[in-house]
């Protein structure tokens, strides 16, 4: 088992699953890190921890229990080792601040969800009771018509 101050060298995922297609993968450690879980597989003399995607650094899994599920599933390794001695799950903040704006542009999103729903439903109140009146197709039209001149009178190219 590696010492706890000298990382382990890493095996990208690509890699792993070709010694998993080979049946190559002898064992496998759920490793305690600051922060989470790393794997580490046993394949012939080599001893690797599974990166990060595009990373050079161990991947870590928040949770015992999905790093537990990627070695029996992903690795097809059932039985394997669980080292917590450098566990420490408050070594690494959890703050999401990507959340917390995700969550006031959906509470903003709601609001004016809510604000436009009530003024649909206060107009078509409105027009049940007959305080707001319809405009006809034919009523509209010219209202625009008489509009769409007026702006390109302004605009100097009426014509």
């Amino acid at each position: 088992m590696p010492q706890s101050h000298i990382p382990p060298d890493t095996i990208d995922g690509k890699a792993v699953k070709s010694l998993v297609d080979a049946h190559a993968i002898q064992s496998a450690v759920v490793l305690g890190q600051p922060g989470g879980w790393a794997v580490l597989v046993r394949y012939g003399a080599n001893e690797r921890a599974v990166s990060a995607q595009r990373a050079r650094r161990p991947r870590l899994w928040r949770n015992l229990n999905t790093a537990a599920a990627f070695v029996r599933e992903e690795l097809g390794v059932s039985r394997f080792e669980v080292d917590t001695a450098d566990y420490d799950p408050d070594a690494i903040e959890r703050k999401r601040p990507d959340q917390a704006e995700r969550l006031r542009r959906q509470r903003e999103a709601a609001e004016h969800d809510a604000w436009f729903r009530s003024e649909v439903r206060r107009t078509l109140d409105g027009i049940a009771s007959g305080t707001v009146g319809l405009v006809s197709d034919e009523e509209h039209r010219k209202r625009w018509q008489e509009k769409r001149a007026e702006l390109l009178a302004r605009a100097g190219r009426a014509g």
